[in-house]
């Protein structure tokens, strides 16, 4: 995966076409690029970034931003009061406990 500016590239290559390409993830609209190497591949990420967010600045609307750093989650009322006394039982907030424990399972 690439970065840039907060933005996310997810990388794939095409044997048949002999070609890298890949997409912007966590964003409703669509960024794609695509280069021969990893170089050109780079650079094309980079400059559908740019490009992206120049075309949205002409036209006068805000960029789509990946992830919010909001993940709101539904539970039933007594799986939320479970996690509640996991939580407190380890003397961390909701939140904070439910992070941990989501990175975990995650591999982070």
């Amino acid at each position: 995966m690439m970065k840039h500016k907060g933005y996310t590239g997810t990388v794939w290559f095409d044997d048949e076409a002999e070609i890298f390409y890949g997409e912007v993830m966590g964003i409703r609209d669509v960024i794609t690029f695509q280069g021969e190497s990893v170089a050109e591949l780079k650079k094309a990420f980079k400059e559908s970034v740019e490009d992206y967010l120049n075309l949205c600045k002409e036209r006068g609307e805000s960029p789509d931003k990946p992830f919010s750093g909001q993940f709101p989650i539904r539970a039933s009322a007594e799986d939320h009061r479970i996690f509640y006394l996991a939580a407190v039982r380890e003397q961390k907030s909701l939140n904070a406990w439910a992070i941990e424990k989501l990175k975990r399972a995650a591999g982070g």
